[in-house]
């Protein structure tokens, strides 16, 4: 791991992650496979300047699912992955938050 570019993938934006936004004051992003928690709260630090509180790291593990007219198919999407960072009140993302 060379930078803190290579940590922090890409967020995700789901409904559940636009809950925590709103009432834990928490984001979650995808996160390389070797990330540990304190490269990620580094990261966080250094690229959008916020005190981070915790950091929850998941493992996501690969899933299953059929493809095609006769879902005989198989296909496999791939573990990744993620990192609820919990941030103080005060403290947010503007990229996140949509158009201001």
């Amino acid at each position: 791991m060379s930078t803190i570019y290579d940590i922090l993938r890409r967020p995700l934006v789901t409904e559940k992650s636009n809950y925590q936004l709103g009432k834990l004051h928490q984001y979650v992003f995808e996160v390389a496979p070797d990330a540990t928690r304190t490269q990620v709260k580094e990261a966080v630090n250094k690229l959008f300047d916020v005190d981070v509180l915790k950091v929850n790291i998941i493992n996501v593990p690969a899933k299953r699912s059929r493809r095609g007219r006769s879902r005989r198919w198989g296909i496999r999407k791939s573990m990744y992955k993620k990192a609820i960072v919990t941030l103080s009140p005060e403290d947010r993302i503007p990229f996140f938050e949509g158009v201001e």
